[in-house]
């Protein structure tokens, strides 16, 4: 009896640790020259020493739950997470014209964007977590353009991954700064990157020597990761949920390879 009891007690004990044990957040406050940021880091507590981390970087509407929800996603996945803030704390565009004019902002501006981004990292790798060797960063359609903005700066980062995110490039010369690995996923019927563009961003690769790859997704449009862009193909952005799926399963196969023991 006193055996049975012990066994069950251990039980209990184990069972209560597993359920405490889990993705751990939290709002951080931080700056860029003088425009004060706030981002969402997401860890898991279970784990233990240092792992990879992952930089994410929000679409034209700014930081919103959707970031937060792949953050924690990543979390559980054993990345601390952190979704960084481009536009500025409380800078939360309301409408389809409000996010245009920010975004815009910051894609004429490239040299701003990538400060913005690289204030981000900075706060990734300050967190005590993360493994300085194994960093990567990715993003969602503004955010997309804004990751490979931060490898054409030169950013010392293991990997960034666009999803459906812009590629024109002001000065496509910058493809040789590129360190990080670079993977596109592109909805193979998005019409808001053009041919030209396209075939121009690969030249950008070729010509800098960067490993990249760029994954086409059969019948998906613009934002196709995202269920908030509904499910109209014919308005040139809508969620597609394979799409979804294999890209979210490309980027993990992407992080096997980059944060691989060396």
């Amino acid at each position: 009896m006193r055996r049975n009891l012990i066994v069950a007690l251990m039980l209990v004990a184990v069972t209560a640790g597993t359920v405490e044990a889990k993705v751990q957040t939290k709002l951080i406050d931080y700056k860029q020259g003088d425009t004060v940021l706030q981002g969402f880091m997401a860890w898991n507590d279970a784990q233990q020493g240092l792992r990879p981390g992952v930089l994410i970087v929000h679409q034209w509407m700014g930081l919103t739950d959707y970031e937060k929800m792949r953050a924690e996603q990543l979390a559980n996945l054993g990345y601390v997470a952190f979704a960084a803030d481009v536009y500025g704390k409380g800078a939360r565009p309301k409408t389809r014209e409000e996010a245009g004019a920010e975004a815009g902002k910051f894609k004429n501006d490239r040299a701003l964007l990538r400060a913005r981004v690289e204030a981000g990292l900075d706060v990734l790798r300050a967190s005590k977590f993360v493994d300085q060797s194994r960093v990567a960063a990715i993003g969602y359609c503004f955010g997309g353009t804004a990751v490979l903005e931060l490898a054409r700066s030169g950013a010392d980062v293991a990997g960034v991954v666009s999803f459906h995110g812009g590629l024109d490039a002001p000065d496509p010369n910058d493809g040789k700064n590129i360190k990080a690995k670079v993977l596109v996923l592109h909805g193979a019927d998005d019409p808001f990157n053009s041919a030209e563009n396209i075939a121009a961003f690969q030249q950008e690769m070729r010509t800098g020597g960067v490993d990249w790859q760029m994954v086409y997704y059969g019948g998906a449009v613009h934002a196709f990761t995202q269920k908030a862009a509904g499910n109209d193909p014919s308005k040139g952005a809508a969620y597609n949920a394979r799409a979804d799926r294999r890209s979210w399963q490309a980027m993990r196969d992407f992080f096997d390879e980059i944060f691989a023991p060396r």
